[in-house]
C-alpha cells in the first residue's frame, strides 16, 4: 500500500478547479544567457525539490476526499524532459511553446508537475516550469526555485538541511531573502489569520490583572473585528467591472507576450518624485496599456474599470518550510478608464493604501478553505461567482536585484504566470529581477488573440509618466493634472527627456537595419537607454 497523506482543504480546493477553459497550473519562464548544464539541472532537483514528498507524490480522490499518495514508480526524467525549438528558435517560437504547454494538462497518473529545457533557444536554454497549484501556491513555488540558484556560477545552490518532517524541509537563504519583502508587506494579513483570536482572548485574561490594559487591547480586537466584518460584506457584495472584450468564456488555448525588461531605477525614481511606491508606478502603467488597447479596438473606456485578482502572500516571516497554498486574493480595481497618468497613478495609489488597511486577502484564504470542503458542485458555484467579478489575476513581485545562476546557466530573464480561475480569460505578471521589470501576458485566445499588443504599450505607457514627471514642478505636491499644463522642465529633467528621445532614435535605427543572418534575426531587441539617469539625483 503506497504512502498518503491527506492533502488539505485549500490545496482540494485547487486540485478541483481545473477547467476546460483554464487549467490550475503555474507556469514559469527561465531564460539563460548560455547553456545550462543537463546533469547539473538533474542533481539540482533531486536535492531540491525531491525531498518534499509532493513532488513523489500523486493526487488522488476518493469517496473520503484527496490525497497525497506516493508514485511507487516514481521516474525524475518524466519530468525533466528536454524539447528543441523549432526554426530559428527565437522569441515568438519560445512564446508559441510556453503557450501550448500552457493549455496542456499534466498527466494526473503522475505527479503533477513538469520542467521542459529548451535547447535551440538565442544559442542557450529556456526552461519552461509547469506545476499544478495543488501543490502550492505561486509565492511559495517561486521561492523553492530561487532556493535552486546560486550567485556563482561554478558552484550550484547548496542541498537544503535535513527534513523536519516528511514532506517538508528547510528553504535556502536565497528563499528567505527574496520572501522577506513580499512577507513585510503582508503583516496586516497575517494578523488577521492567526492575530484576531488570540488577541481577543488576550484582551479577555488581562481584564482580570489589568482592566486598563484590557481595555486598550479589546479595543483593538473590536476594531480588527470591524474592518474583518467590512472586508467580508465588500467582498460578498462586490460588483462586476466594467464589460470589455477580455471578460467572456474562455476556450482554453492560450497566448503568451513579453518585452524587454524596463530599468528598474527609473520606475523607482518616478515613484520617489510622485510619493508613490513601484508597485503603484507598474500597476498605473498596466492600466494604461490595457486601455490603450481596448481603445484602438474601439471600445468605451472612459471611467471603465478593470478588476484584478492580486495573490497576498500570507507565510510568515522566515524561510519556506513548507509547501501548499498559503495565500489570499484581494480585488484591485485598476483605473484603466482615467487617462491622464498621473491622476491615474495617484488613483492606484489611494486604492492601494485601502487595500493595505484591509483583511480581505485573509477572508479569502478562509473562504477557499471552506470550499475545499465543500461538495465540488458547490464550490464551483461559488468560486465562478467570485471569478465573475473580475477580468485579470495579477502578480507583482519583487525578485533578487543581482544575477543568479542555475545549474551553470546565468538566468537572464524571469517570468511567471499563476492560473486564472472561472472564466478569468487574462493572466498577468509583473516581476522584477537584476535590475529590471518584466511585464507579461498569458491570455486565452477567445478573448484576447495578441497580447503583444498590450505588452507593447507597456514601455510607452511609462514613458508618458515620466514626460509628466519631467514637466511637473518638483518643489510642490504633483497635482494630478499637471500633464495637462505647459511647464519648463530644469535643465537636468531636460537633457534626461533628450535621453529617452536619443533612446527612440536609436530604438529607429536599430528596427530598419537589415538582419544578418539566422543569429541577427534571434536575437532579442537592444535594451533602451536609461532615460532617467539625470534626474535620480533629484529624485532621491
Amino acid at each position: 500500500m503506497p504512502h498518503r497523506v491527506r492533502m488539505s482543504p485549500v490545496d482540494t480546493a485547487w486540485l478541483r478547479m481545473d477547467s476546460p477553459g483554464n487549467l490550475m497550473m503555474i507556469v514559469g519562464v527561465d531564460v539563460f544567457d548560455g547553456p545550462c548544464d543537463e546533469p547539473r539541472l538533474r542533481k539540482v532537483l533531486q536535492q531540491h525539490l525531491l525531498p518534499y514528498f509532493r513532488f513523489r507524490a500523486r493526487a488522488v480522490e476518493d469517496a473520503t476526499g484527496a490525497w497525497w499518495e506516493e508514485d511507487e514508480d516514481f521516474d525524475l526524467d518524466r519530468h525533466l524532459v528536454r524539447i528543441g525549438l523549432p526554426g530559428k528558435g527565437g522569441t515568438r517560437e519560445l512564446q508559441k511553446l510556453v503557450a501550448q504547454l500552457a493549455g496542456q494538462a499534466l498527466d494526473a497518473q503522475r505527479p503533477l508537475w513538469q520542467f521542459h529545457l529548451v535547447e535551440n533557444y538565442d544559442h542557450g536554454h529556456a526552461l519552461i516550469v509547469r506545476i499544478h497549484h495543488c501543490i502550492g501556491d505561486g509565492i511559495g513555488l517561486m521561492g523553492l526555485v530561487m532556493g535552486m540558484t546560486s550567485t556563482d556560477a561554478d558552484k550550484d545552490a547548496d542541498a537544503p538541511a535535513p527534513r523536519q518532517r516528511r514532506g517538508e524541509h528547510r528553504g535556502a537563504g536565497l528563499v528567505e531573502e527574496w520572501l522577506q519583502p513580499i512577507t513585510e508587506a503582508t503583516v496586516k494579513a497575517i494578523d488577521a489569520t492567526g492575530d484576531l483570536a488570540s488577541r481577543m482572548l488576550a484582551a479577555s485574561s488581562m481584564a482580570i490583572s489589568d482592566p486598563n490594559a484590557a481595555t486598550e487591547a479589546a479595543g483593538e480586537a473590536a476594531r480588527m473585528a470591524a474592518q474583518v466584518a467590512r472586508d467580508a460584506t465588500a467582498l460578498a457584495l462586490m460588483e462586476a467591472d466594467s464589460g470589455t472584450s477580455l471578460k467572456g468564456h474562455p476556450c482554453g488555448s492560450k497566448v503568451v507576450a513579453w518585452n524587454e525588461p524596463l530599468p528598474l531605477a527609473d520606475v523607482k525614481a518616478v515613484g520617489k518624485a510622485l510619493g508613490c511606491s513601484v508597485n503603484d508606478v507598474l500597476l498605473s502603467c498596466a492600466a494604461g496599456a490595457i486601455r490603450g488597447y481596448l481603445a484602438e479596438r474601439g471600445e468605451q473606456v472612459d471611467g471603465a474599470e478593470l478588476r484584478a485578482m492580486v495573490p497576498v502572500n500570507l507565510r510568515p516571516a522566515g524561510p519556506v518550510r513548507s509547501l501548499g497554498n498559503k495565500f489570499g486574493l484581494v480585488p484591485l480595481l485598476l483605473p484603466i478608464g482615467i487617462e491622464d497618468p498621473l491622476e491615474r497613478v495617484m488613483t492606484v495609489r489611494s486604492r492601494m493604501n485601502e487595500l493595505k488597511d484591509g483583511y480581505t486577502a485573509a477572508i479569502a484564504l478562509t473562504l477557499l478553505g471552506a470550499a475545499g470542503l465543500a461538495p465540488r458542485w458547490l464550490q464551483k458555484q461559488a468560486l465562478d461567482l467570485l471569478a465573475s467579478k473580475a477580468t485579470a489575476v495579477m502578480t507583482n513581485v519583487p525578485g533578487p536585484q543581482h544575477a543568479l545562476y542555475m545549474a551553470g546557466g546565468r538566468l537572464r530573464r524571469m517570468m511567471f504566470w499563476v492560473p486564472q480561475t472561472g472564466d478569468i480569460g487574462v493572466g498577468i505578471s509583473i516581476l522584477s529581477y537584476d535590475g529590471g521589470v518584466q511585464f507579461s501576458l498569458v491570455t486565452d485566445k477567445k478573448l484576447c488573440a495578441r497580447p503583444q499588443e498590450i505588452v507593447d504599450r507597456f514601455l510607452p505607457e511609462f514613458e508618458t509618466l515620466l514626460y509628466a514627471v519631467l514637466l511637473a514642478p518638483w518643489d510642490d505636491e504633483v497635482d494630478p493634472k499637471i500633464s495637462e499644463r505647459s511647464l519648463a522642465a530644469t535643465e537636468s529633467l531636460a537633457q534626461a527627456a533628450g535621453h529617452l528621445a536619443a533612446g527612440d532614435e536609436q530604438a529607429a535605427v536599430d528596427a530598419d537595419a537589415p538582419p544578418s543572418g539566422a543569429a541577427a534575426a534571434a536575437k532579442p531587441p537592444r535594451r533602451r537607454r536609461s532615460a532617467f539617469a539625470a534626474a535620480r539625483a533629484a529624485a532621491r
